[in-house]
């Protein structure tokens, strides 16, 4: 049986950026650029970046910010019952995330599994 598997989290992203929203958005783009390569590549099904915010302001005129993005994902995948399908979910999210190199991940929520 096919189910979607959703899970929301947080992850941070360091860059530079000329002010607080060019760095927020600096930040979505380039989540939201590995996000689509990881639906388009066919490992997720769906993404979504529900908000950004700095997280840390640079020290000096140089420093990098330091971005919090809130994200939401949904893997499909095969498995005989819902709680199968929530670990297998997990671990495949878990992959997608770590081979696309987005560190600092912190999950919000529990994986949530539905028949697709």
């Amino acid at each position: 049986m096919e189910f979607a598997v959703s899970r929301s989290g947080t992850t941070l992203v360091t860059l530079h950026g000329g002010s607080d929203t060019t760095a927020c958005d600096d930040a979505t783009t380039e989540l939201a650029d590995t996000l689509e390569s990881l639906a388009t590549a066919g490992t997720i099904a769906d993404w979504e970046i529900d908000d950004a915010d700095v997280y840390e302001h640079p020290n000096g005129p140089f420093d990098p910010y330091t971005i919090t993005l809130e994200f939401s994902m949904t893997v499909t995948v095969e498995a005989d019952d819902a709680d199968a399908a929530t670990e297998i979910g997990a671990s495949a999210i878990d992959d997608a995330l770590e081979n696309a190199g987005i560190e600092s991940v912190s999950y919000t929520t529990s994986p949530a599994a539905s028949a697709a």
